[in-house]
């Protein structure tokens, strides 16, 4: 059976290019934005190009003096790095812990590089319909964890946790000495009132990691950008691990252009409000499959018995339609699939493309 997840991760194109053929591909399987990068942002790019001759500042001094001036925070409690997953392997590398917990389903990379730096990773596991496991046992794995990763929202069912269990989790984490490492990537895509995060009270957190990506929603994914705040100590201990010039000139300059794109920003938020809930609506009434109600650019899906993930995964493949299969994922069963919020005119061709593969099996049996 065809899997494109060879690397662990969506939007393998070379991949799916080895498995199905060359061709032009809809891509369901990455969650990125689907109006692709600012045009301000690829004009600046353009602008700075002769700016690859010079190394980039290993301090990443003036983004970072604006992020944290966007942010309203001192620069000392920011580290940028090549991406969210440089900044969690940081964060590994300074911390030296050997007890890591995780809340199933979730991130593959919180496993995978949990086990690469030393640690044993240990998880609870949430039921359907949110996926969500219950605050107590949360944080029972806290209190028997040296460090704990939470997503929100989280990937891969799109689930944001409340302001309320959020400060429950940090105050359990402080009073326990555990690290609370808070993946933040997809919170720009939920609506305003419903990002939920420790930030205005990361001062009292001494424990607490917030990691987030500026790849997603700007669409940037090829340029690698993130960053961790954090107490200043925690941040001068993961910048004494990270490699000289690991984020790139032209990282640092999207970076500092995309923090302008505040109307950008609103228009995307927009865009996939709207486009989930047309995309939620055809695959629970016309499809009849159950769909999680997340809060990000991604739906998770569960197929009906009979059909697997890597079986839908290889029919649409064939059409030149790329999804992400979620079978391997701890917690989740062979039939659950994932697919990134797109336009509409590519909403609609990836439903049509549902239907038409059922249709076709109706048509055969």
């Amino acid at each position: 059976m065809v899997q494109i997840e060879k690397y662990g991760h969506g939007g393998d194109l070379q991949t799916a290019e080895q498995e199905f053929g060359k061709q032009e591909w809809l891509d369901f399987s990455a969650n990125i934005n689907p109006l692709g990068p600012p045009e301000t942002v690829v004009a600046k790019l353009h602008q700075e190009l002769g700016r690859m001759i010079h190394y980039p500042d290993p301090g990443h001094r003036r983004f970072r003096h604006a992020l944290a001036q966007k942010l309203g925070v001192p620069a000392e409690w920011l580290l940028i790095g090549n991406g969210a997953a440089e900044c969690m392997a940081l964060a590994l590398q300074h911390l030296a812990v050997k007890k890591v917990g995780v809340l199933y389903p979730c991130f593959s990379e919180y496993t995978e590089l949990s086990g690469k730096y030393g640690a044993d990773v240990s998880g609870i596991y949430g039921a359907a319909p949110s996926y969500k496991p219950k605050r107590e046992e949360v944080e029972a794995l806290i209190r028997s964890s040296e460090l704990v990763f939470i997503g929100t929202p989280n990937n891969p069912t799109g689930v944001i946790y409340s302001q309320e269990e959020l400060l429950a989790f940090a105050e359990a984490a402080q009073a326990a000495g555990t690290w609370l490492v808070v993946d933040e990537a997809f919170l720009d895509f939920a609506e305003p009132h419903r990002q939920f995060t420790l930030l205005p009270a990361l001062a009292r957190f001494s424990r607490v990691l917030l990691i987030r990506s500026m790849t997603k929603m700007y669409a940037i994914p090829g340029l690698r950008l993130g960053y961790t705040l954090a107490h200043p100590d925690v941040i001068e201990g993961m910048r004494t691990k990270q490699i000289t010039w690991s984020v790139n000139q032209l990282a640092l300059i999207a970076g500092e252009a995309c923090l302008a794109e505040d109307e950008y920003v609103v228009c995307t938020r927009e865009l996939i409000k709207r486009e989930r809930q047309h995309m939620s609506q055809f695959i629970a009434d016309r499809l009849g499959w159950d769909v999680t109600a997340g809060e990000a650019n991604f739906l998770l899906i569960r197929l009906p018995k009979g059909m697997s993930a890597e079986w839908m995964q290889e029919k649409l493949g064939r059409r030149g339609i790329l999804i992400r299969s979620c079978s391997m994922y701890p917690g989740l069963a062979p039939e659950h699939i994932r697919v990134a919020v797109r336009t509409r005119v590519e909403n609609d061709r990836l439903l049509m493309g549902f239907a038409d593969v059922i249709e076709q099996e109706e048509r055969s049996s």
